[in-house]
């Protein structure tokens, strides 16, 4: 009984040992998007001061993958601004998340996104290992915590972060990364055998350099060695006649870096503002040792956009070529990862006029992608990109067409050298359509060409944006295998694509202040900052949302237009200029005024938006200055304070008037409906057509 008692003793001991072994927790940072955190489920701690509005949040309860994790945790009530231990689920994605402010955090509405999280107390649940390091799937540097160390890691795109910070043990499923991502090994133009995914225990960084290449005068020649003498007649010669001169082809370089960590597997872009991919440096003497694209059969979830690819099809590029750039867009349909719940990708070809290959819905795996391209017939004709730019715009992105709708929109532009006609109008409509625009021009003028090309500088005038990261340079056809791993990253990195069209990014917002005598100079300095308040929640800019302002009493004045400020600190410095002007209340004028100088000068597919601010019932008629200004496009919200008219108020307001007007007894109690105002703005923009 003695030796019983004995070791049940020791039994309990040791069970209670095992007990109070601690799991370790690792920590997050603040501005952590749950969408970059590969694990399923985990637990994490938060860092203090999470609560803050960069660091947005998507969702109430259930929270879109976009969001920052510890936001929401506090948005949710289950940490403070001290931080604190979190319990992470990824659950399937989502339509309607709905926006709401809770425990000081304002989230936003979104229509849909591809991965949700539920955020609860960090408390392990029964049969569930945690892991005590976290895998992430993010472009920056991470600092992580290894016991006493800290050790920086530069990540790629889904990269490995192995640390041994606890003595429990890891399953083995957790040891390995299952996530089919990019990487930024090459592949030959001519392989098409997929290479199973490796992940290498060596740090490796991929970069490319060319030589200078010789250029021919004024006129450019195709290299007739590359494709004998029966393509002769297809050079440039529509703009640049044949002049008889050969081309000496630049020699591309490929380095490797080696003596990385050997715990590590990281990858990286060459991209750098200003530089072109192959501007890198090296020496264009090293042998290039190209290797074939990693296979992802199952598709990449983590790169869900609607993709474009704008196929040249001019005469100018010759046969060769053109089965150059057909071989390039089946490695980018093959390394991309086409499936239905990831990328989809479609091809429009261009020459004098444009036409669809096939669109996002015709395949949804890499497979019959690659054999669909393999088939495409040359159209021949000029490079008129421009018009081919405007057809994307209004005719792929549709529904019938498989856009997604919740998926960025993304037009890759392949030119050969430049194009025939002018982008800049075309290019400036699809970005205020949401559409994000890259452009991989081969071969670009020379200097000595330069005269020749009908528009200067096409690549600034048409891209997302003028940072570098939107174009890519490729100095030869045979070059442009190379440009498939950073192009994919690129693509996919959807943090970036900042033409993606919002509520927040795709409205004129005009607002129409009541400056009559009954508001008084104190209340009236009140409305301004309620007018700022709500324009700072907006990306302001040229090409995003735009913000004017009327004043008006008996009389109105433009206190500034659409076009007159394109940052955010321009717009919020004019409206704390805007001085009081005291007078009567003209309400209905006001509303004509707006209309004509205002959004009569709106820009296409923005979404014309007018809240009105007023305090007593007008002297004139409202309501037929309001039907007008609806019938015009016009989104109107209607705020009344104090003696404002509940009759005017609603026939002031787009139906329904309850989602558009409101109402409050005093001025300083305005900022209660800055939130409330937001999320109706987006929560109709999300019920809407996309353009």
């Amino acid at each position: 009984l003695g030796v019983f008692l004995i070791c049940t003793y020791a039994a309990k001991e040791a069970t209670k040992k095992t007990k109070k072994a601690k799991l370790y927790v690792p920590q997050i940072d603040c501005d952590v998007k749950a969408g970059k955190i590969i694990n399923p489920e985990f637990i994490a701690k938060c860092p203090p001061g999470c609560q803050d509005v960069k660091y947005r949040v998507y969702g109430t309860d259930i929270y879109a993958s976009f969001s920052s994790v510890c936001n929401a945790a506090i948005h949710s009530g289950i940490i403070d601004n001290t931080g604190g231990k979190i319990l992470v689920q990824k659950v399937a994605g989502h339509s309607g998340y709905r926006g709401s402010f809770s425990n000081g955090v304002r989230s936003l509405s979104l229509p849909r996104w591809r991965e949700s999280f539920l955020v609860s107390e960090g408390k392990p649940r029964k049969g569930v290992t945690y892991p005590s390091t976290l895998e992430y799937s993010s472009s920056k540097s991470t600092t992580v915590k290894s016991g006493n160390d800290r050790v920086n890691v530069p990540t790629g795109d889904a990269v490995r972060k192995e640390y041994q910070t606890s003595p429990v043990p890891t399953p083995a499923t957790q040891m390995a990364t299952t996530t089919p991502t990019p990487t930024t090994m090459m592949t030959d133009p001519s392989t098409t055998t997929p290479k199973p995914t490796i992940t290498p225990a060596t740090t490796r960084t991929t970069t490319v350099g060319a030589a200078a290449k010789t250029r021919a005068g004024l006129h450019r020649v195709r290299d007739i060695a590359f494709r004998g003498t029966s393509t002769s007649a297809s050079n440039r010669n529509i703009l640049r006649p044949n002049t008889g001169i050969q081309r000496q082809e630049p020699v591309a370089a490929f380095w490797r870096a080696t003596g990385s960590p050997a715990h590590l597997a990281v990858e990286t872009d060459s991209w750098k503002p200003g530089l072109s991919l192959f501007d890198t440096g090296f020496s264009s003497k090293e042998e290039l040792n190209p290797k074939p694209l990693e296979s992802i059969s199952q598709g990449n979830p983590n790169c869900k956009v609607d993709l474009s690819f704008l196929m040249d099809g001019s005469w100018s590029i010759g046969k060769r070529r053109f089965q150059l750039q057909k071989q390039f867009l089946g490695n980018m349909a093959q390394a991309l990862g086409i499936s239905s719940t990831g990328p989809l990708m479609g091809i429009v070809q261009y020459g004098n006029d444009p036409s669809t290959e096939f669109n996002l819905k015709t395949y949804t795996n890499s497979k019959d992608l690659r054999n669909a391209i393999e088939k495409i017939p040359q159209k021949g004709g000029l490079s008129n990109v421009g018009k081919a730019l405007s057809f994307v715009n209004k005719n792929f992105f549709s529904d019938a067409n498989g856009n997604r709708g919740g998926a960025p929109n993304v037009v890759v532009v392949m030119v050969d050298g430049w194009p025939t006609d002018r982008v800049e109008e075309a290019s400036r409509l699809a970005r205020e359509s949401g559409i994000n625009i890259f452009f991989v021009t081969i071969e670009a003028a020379a200097e000595s060409e330069k005269q020749n090309v009908m528009e200067p500088n096409f690549v600034d005038k048409a891209v997302c944006r003028t940072n570098g990261f939107y174009a890519i340079n490729v100095p030869s056809w045979f070059s442009l295998h190379k440009v498939v791993q950073p192009l994919v990253k690129r693509v996919c990195d959807t943090d970036r694509l900042v033409c993606s069209k919002t509520c927040l990014n795709s409205a004129d917002i005009g607002f129409v202040i009541d400056g009559s005598s009954s508001v008084g100079t104190s209340n009236f300095r009140t409305v301004l900052q309620f007018v700022a308040n709500i324009s700072k929640e907006f990306e302001i800019s040229d090409t995003d949302t735009r913000i004017g302002a009327v004043q008006y009493t008996y009389e109105q004045r433009l206190e500034f237009s659409f076009d007159k400020y394109s940052t955010k600190q321009d717009v919020l410095s004019a409206i704390k200029r805007i001085s009081y002007w005291s007078g009567g209340t003209s309400t209905g004028a006001a509303i004509s005024y707006a209309s004509e100088q205002l959004f009569s000068k709106s820009k296409p597919n923005k979404r014309k938006i007018m809240i009105l601010i007023t305090d007593g019932r007008s002297y004139d008629d409202v309501r037929v200055p309001a039907m007008a200004a609806h019938q015009n496009g016009v989104i109107a919200y209607s705020i009344g304070v104090a003696w404002a008219a509940q009759d005017e108020l609603e026939a002031i307001a787009t139906d329904p008037d309850k989602e558009h007007s409101f109402f409050v007894d005093e001025f300083d109690n305005l900022y209660h409906f800055v939130n409330q105002l937001i999320q109706n703005i987006c929560t109709e923009f999300n019920s809407q057509p996309r353009n």
